[in-house]
């Protein structure tokens, strides 16, 4: 059995913070320790302290992370990418897909009842992900009040985990009709 190479190049904080995002998805929380995240990353533990000064701080900024500069880089890149609203809003929907932005953040809402810079940065997340999704639909011509309950409604569709496998094809394309189309 070949064993994994260690990586070559200086890893950067959001490497760190990557990896830790990387182990949520997989495991929850009780996966999020110092020696499976430098596993992770086939680096040594030492290397983790270059960039945080323990793992408490680390935590913190893997909250702040998701709250902050992850989902406003995410939603720069779909508004840069896309000019139609419902378009921005399927974009956005297959890149939560592909990068399984779900999982994450329903580990992130665990983590979130044990941890007040969790529950936080949960709540920052959802607020501009709403607001952004919102916005959308109003530029797609639907009014204040039904925009904002739409957008909440595909943000509950996203997190759910029941999807019957007879309803699996087409599943998310059906729903942004439903809620993006007047």
């Amino acid at each position: 059995m070949a064993t994994a190479q260690p990586i070559t190049r200086d890893l950067t904080p959001r490497d760190w913070l990557e990896a830790g995002q990387a182990l949520l998805k997989r495991g929850g929380l009780k996966a999020l320790k110092l020696r499976p995240l430098a596993d992770e990353l086939r680096v040594s533990t030492g290397s983790f302290y270059h960039h945080f000064p323990d793992f408490d701080a680390y935590q913190g900024r893997l909250a702040g992370y998701f709250a902050d500069q992850q989902i406003t880089d995410l939603l720069a890149a779909v508004s840069r990418a896309e000019r139609d609203p419902v378009g921005r809003i399927r974009l956005l929907s297959a890149l939560v897909v592909r990068n399984d932005l779900a999982r994450l953040s329903l580990a992130m809402r665990a983590w979130g009842e044990s941890d007040a810079r969790a529950k936080a940065a949960v709540d920052r997340h959802d607020e501009v992900v709403l607001g952004f999704l919102a916005d959308c639909l109003r530029q797609a011509g639907f009014p204040e009040r039904e925009a904002g309950l739409r957008a909440y409604a595909l943000v509950a569709v996203g997190l759910s985990r029941i999807h019957a496998p007879s309803l699996r094809e087409g599943f998310v394309d059906g729903m942004l009709d439903l809620l993006c189309r007047p």
